[in-house]
């Protein structure tokens, strides 16, 4: 643990430019129908993942399909690696044409004793600052764990019901195409998300893994889809169970004054993700 704290305080800085093709091809995955994007259309929130890409070289790619440990993030053993959830701050916009930079920040490395071994939290913190301006757009905090590898007999977590009452709902089918296409868009090769032979005989899901970060975006789109002229100030969401492709999900909300409650579920009608937007005015 000694070691792994060592990497709390590093940075590392990126910089890309805000091309429209990569929105264009998210709002196609979406399911929007075809808008022209122009210089200096705002990013609807979260979209920003489609910039910033993992460029790692082939060779330095782990048997996961993620880069090999080491490098920014601490060179933690544990096999399994997961995106538990994210909190940000929407100070200003960013738009298509904008040049951005991005500074990464280890800003925490906590370990702890789960049910089925040990767990280690690393929060990474992002700075988003658009055309060398000096306070950041966008402040983002990005929560990543490692586990052991899934044995047989390992106690789950209690699944937790998903609350009633919402107002606004859409069910999503997680094809392996819509998976193959976030997948590509945001540079993931990790296997559990198109490997079905990887996800279900090394890492012992029953079928493809949905990508986190994809349910927080079309949570945000439910938003957006019922609310188009709402601005995201603050928005958070803590990814509670996995969602397969096996079975159709369901996004859910309801505004309540300048609060939007979020969340998803699956089949079975337990919660997979919890989120919660705070609008601008």
């Amino acid at each position: 643990m000694d070691e792994h704290s060592a990497w709390i305080g590093r940075s590392e800085t990126a910089q890309d430019s805000l091309h429209a093709t990569p929105l264009m091809a998210l709002a196609a995955t979406l399911d929007h129908p075809p808008e022209p994007v122009p210089a200096g259309t705002p990013l609807p929130p979260l979209w920003h993942w489609l910039y910033f890409l993992p460029l790692h070289r082939q060779s330095e790619i782990g048997a996961d399909g993620h880069a090999r440990r080491g490098g920014f993030l601490p060179p933690v053993p544990l096999p399994r690696r997961m995106w538990a959830g994210s909190q940000f701050e929407f100070r200003a916009p960013l738009r298509v044409g904008d040049t951005v930079a991005r500074t990464s920040t280890i800003a925490d490395v906590r370990c702890k004793q789960g049910r089925s071994g040990p767990l280690v939290f690393v929060k990474v913190r992002h700075e988003l600052h658009a055309n060398g301006a000096p306070e950041p757009a966008l402040v983002e905090f990005h929560d990543i764990v490692y586990r052991e590898a899934r044995q047989p007999g390992d106690a789950e977590p209690p699944p937790q019901a998903a609350p009633t009452g919402a107002a606004w709902q859409r069910e999503i089918v997680p094809d392996d195409v819509l998976l193959f296409r976030y997948s590509a868009l945001t540079f993931n090769g990790h296997r559990i998300h198109y490997d079905r032979r990887y996800v279900t005989e090394v890492e012992g899901y029953p079928g493809l893994v949905v990508h986190g970060p994809l349910i927080a975006t079309l949570l945000l789109d439910l938003l957006h889809r019922h609310e188009p002229a709402a601005q995201v100030a603050h928005f958070h969401f803590k990814a509670l169970r996995p969602t397969f492709d096996l079975h159709a999900f369901r996004l859910n909300g309801r505004r309540e004054g300048n609060t939007v409650r979020l969340w998803a579920q699956d089949h079975e009608g337990w919660l997979t993700m919890d989120a919660v937007a705070t609008l601008q005015g």
